[in-house]
């Protein structure tokens, strides 16, 4: 209940309105005293709301002082609001692909391809090239380009084969994968499951990574824990950092919002063998 107090001079008096559905009640009289009640019934809610918000305002007007708990609280601001996590920085940046453009994308993943069971630094080269030939595209989804669909598929596909027949590593098919829309992503994911040979890494990528349940998060979440910092042309300890610092409020939030966390998500994971993904999984957590 709202309370209102006029203490000066020799006056030192209270008066406490209280609204009851369509009544309108006051209790008034000197401070220390339980003071005198009036009640008054309005044909409706709103006549009684409207006197009642009346007869306050001339309470205000003559001088009292609201000094109910009701009145401290609607003083007492607001707690600040908790920053917004801030947006992903976009992974490809915004461009029109022409038609030169997607034939030189194209020609990179013809030779990434072809190279594929060669000398791993061989392997690595035209995979930047590939990679950075998909990026001057904008973004686009493979599937949409028939002079990519194919090729990139197949790519894919390499992941899961035997090492003997020339598997692509599953970081430079993650690298392909951030260069383009993250429906390439789902697709790739969908087919290593199906994979009885996928590589422990790969099989974390496509089932763990997948149940964020949201696409972008999943790709970029896949892209760190196949990183592997101190290779050439990986991203440094503290490169490697960053982009977690970045990612995790985001990764949080959505397993939180399926009430998990990322401590047992990491739980979930069964690295097997990999030690590389198992030092990755334990970065998660630090």
């Amino acid at each position: 209940m709202r309370r209102f107090e006029f203490v000066e001079g020799g006056s030192s008096k209270f008066w406490e309105p209280e609204l009851n559905g369509s009544t309108f009640t006051v209790t008034f009289g000197r401070i220390g005293t339980s003071g005198q009640r009036k009640e008054k019934a309005f044909p409706d809610e709103a006549s009684a709301r409207k006197e009642y918000e009346k007869k306050v305002a001339e309470k205000l007007r003559e001088g009292y002082r609201e000094v109910s708990a009701g009145a401290e609280e609607a003083a007492t601001p607001p707690p600040p609001k908790t920053p917004e996590k801030p947006p992903l920085p976009r992974r490809v940046p915004k461009a029109t692909p022409t038609p030169e453009a997607v034939k030189a994308a194209a020609d990179a993943l013809a030779a990434l391809r072809a190279r594929l069971g060669w000398r791993s630094w061989e392997v690595t080269s035209r995979a930047r090239r590939a990679r950075r030939a998909l990026r001057a595209l904008g973004g686009v989804d493979p599937a949409a380009h028939p002079e990519l669909a194919a090729t990139f598929t197949a790519l894919m596909e390499r992941v899961v084969v035997a090492p003997k027949e020339g598997r692509l590593p599953l970081r430079h098919a993650l690298s392909l994968l951030g260069a383009v829309d993250a429906a390439a992503f789902v697709r790739a994911t969908e087919l290593w499951r199906r994979a009885a040979q996928a590589a422990p890494a790969a099989a974390v990528v496509s089932n763990q990574t997948a149940a964020l349940g949201e696409p972008e998060l999943a790709l970029r979440l896949g892209m760190l824990l196949a990183e592997r910092p101190g290779v050439s042309g990986s991203l440094s300890e503290e490169g490697w950092a960053k982009r977690w610092a970045e990612l995790r409020p985001h990764v949080e939030s959505q397993l939180t919002s399926a009430g998990g966390s990322v401590a047992a998500w990491v739980k979930g994971v069964d690295a097997g063998s990999d030690a590389h993904l198992a030092k990755r999984l334990a970065r998660l957590e630090a």
